[in-house]
């Protein structure tokens, strides 16, 4: 398969976010790029040797300055950043966040069994949830994000971030992802590089699931695989074929969800790839 237009809309996307959405001028010693919005992902420089926090929490800064920001699905609307260096003033500045509306389903008269899991399954599901929060919880300092993001296939968009259900009157799970509808076995390709840090072929709600270390926090999730073709603690590149798509778990038609997290932080995937690329 020709990565050409893969690699083209991420290397264009990339260079019209830091043009647009550089926050910082050079003079403070900080450059900024990315979106200042809920599920954003903001991409930051600072001179060797300082050290940030945003919000309270220390950032990882690599040796040559970067480091990375995770907005929330649900971020509040302010963020503070910090950036010191020893005898340098210290940056220090509040953004503010925009807030984005979601798409929310509302669906009454279902049958109990379609709004909750059976008892039996509660055990399962709590261990696929332990595995997920720790390689979520992954702090490693691989800088993969640094090269951009591709799509991991190319399909229609059939779902997208942040939009929910309410089943029964019960509020569910936001969906965290971007859902890309294609056929069972089609290749799903790394959208960039890193190690795999999870690979298990049937979660219950997930299928088949894959999640792959970007650095610094940032982790792709690719969900709902029919094939996982690689292990935990695998190197793979941006655009290597890691499995094949499905409809395992919970899914309800064949398709890919592509998810991205900051550690606990549910981000846009789409705002990172850009544009989906033509068929």
């Amino acid at each position: 398969m020709d990565l050409t237009p893969f690699l083209l809309c991420a290397g264009l996307w990339a260079c019209t976010t830091v043009a647009a959405d550089r926050a910082a001028a050079p003079r403070d010693g900080v450059e900024l790029s990315g979106e200042w919005r809920q599920g954003g992902v903001v991409f930051g420089t600072a001179a060797p040797g300082s050290t940030a926090s945003f919000n309270g929490r220390a950032l990882r800064v690599s040796p040559d300055g970067r480091f990375v920001i995770g907005l929330d699905r649900d971020q509040p609307p302010r963020a503070l950043l910090v950036v010191a260096r020893p005898g340098v003033a210290t940056f220090r500045r509040e953004f503010e966040v925009a807030a984005r509306e979601y798409d929310i389903q509302r669906l009454d008269g279902l049958p109990p069994a379609q709004v909750n899991p059976p008892p039996a399954a509660q055990a399962r599901i709590a261990r696929d949830y332990r595995q997920v929060r720790a390689a979520r919880a992954r702090d490693t300092a691989r800088e993969d994000f640094a090269r951009g993001f591709v799509w991991p296939i190319v399909g229609r968009i059939s779902g997208v971030f942040g939009s929910q259900r309410i089943l029964n009157g019960q509020p569910r799970q936001p969906h965290y992802g971007v859902d890309v509808a294609v056929p069972v076995g089609t290749p799903v390709r790394a959208p960039a590089s890193g190690v795999v840090s999870l690979a298990v072929p049937d979660m219950y709600y997930t299928g088949g699931t894959l999640m792959i270390d970007h650095g610094h926090g940032l982790t792709s999730t690719l969900m709902h695989l029919d094939k996982v073709l690689t292990k935990e603690g695998d190197e793979v590149k941006q655009g290597q074929v890691v499995a094949e798509s499905g409809m395992t778990g919970r899914a309800t038609g064949p398709h890919l969800d592509w998810r991205v997290s900051w550690f606990d932080a549910r981000v846009d995937a789409q705002l990172l790839a850009g544009p989906m690329p033509a068929q």
